[in-house]
């Protein structure tokens, strides 16, 4: 089934990874499920203070 999202690799230290894999499976969600979540999560508290992040410009800018 094709999917409209991107595919991106992050870096983690061992310890990182293995604590993030130990909270995801706690969680009941894949790693990257879990990543996924804690990014929204990122995103909703950072616009709740600061207001919703404007994406106005084209995403190829904003990888720059």
């Amino acid at each position: 089934m094709p999917s409209n999202k991107i595919q991106t690799g992050i870096r983690f230290d061992d310890t990182t990874r293995r604590k993030l894999t130990y909270i995801a499976k706690k969680n009941h969600r894949s790693f990257n499920a879990q990543m996924e979540y804690l990014a929204e999560q990122c995103i909703q508290a950072y616009e709740q203070e600061h207001g919703e992040i404007p994406l106005e410009e084209p995403e190829d800018t904003l990888r720059r």
